[in-house]
């Protein structure tokens, strides 16, 4: 088994995500829940845009934020810190994220909000189940973007 394929699991198994957004001396997080997209490196959800993150993030897309569990001891903490860049989605790739999202979280049949595709640029991984301290860290490789 690879590290990544450890990583790719874990983000594949949660949920909700931190997501922090910024622009100039303005900084805001919020929780949102998530579907992860292992072909892309990404991160689906959906938030609307007139929201304090949401007008953050369309003037400032690079964000960062971390999705974790609530271990009961130190032992098990795993979690993971993120960056990267968001987007709100449209044509093929949204009909594709409100697909998976809306089989994730069936309520969200019922919302109509925007989705967002988070592309990852790294990420990094923290499993003390794997030893004290075990960090994962991927990065994408700048020069496969186009």
């Amino acid at each position: 088994m690879s590290d990544h394929s450890h990583l790719i699991r874990y983000l594949k198994k949660q949920r909700a995500l931190s997501l922090c957004a910024s622009h100039g001396d303005d900084l805001w997080c919020a929780n949102c829940f998530y579907v992860f997209d292992e072909t892309r490196m990404a991160f689906w959800l959906m938030t609307e845009p007139d929201t304090r993150h949401g007008t953050l993030m369309q003037a400032h897309p690079r964000v960062a934020g971390t999705v974790n569990g609530q271990p009961k001891t130190v032992l098990l903490i795993k979690g993971v810190q993120y960056s990267g860049r968001i987007q709100r989605l449209n044509g093929e790739r949204e009909a594709q994220a409100r697909h998976a999202y809306q089989n994730r979280f069936p309520i969200a049949r019922k919302v109509q909000a925007p989705l967002w595709e988070i592309t990852l640029d790294v990420v990094k991984m923290t499993d003390n189940a794997l030893g004290f301290g075990k960090k994962i860290v991927w990065q994408r490789d700048k020069t496969s973007e186009s």
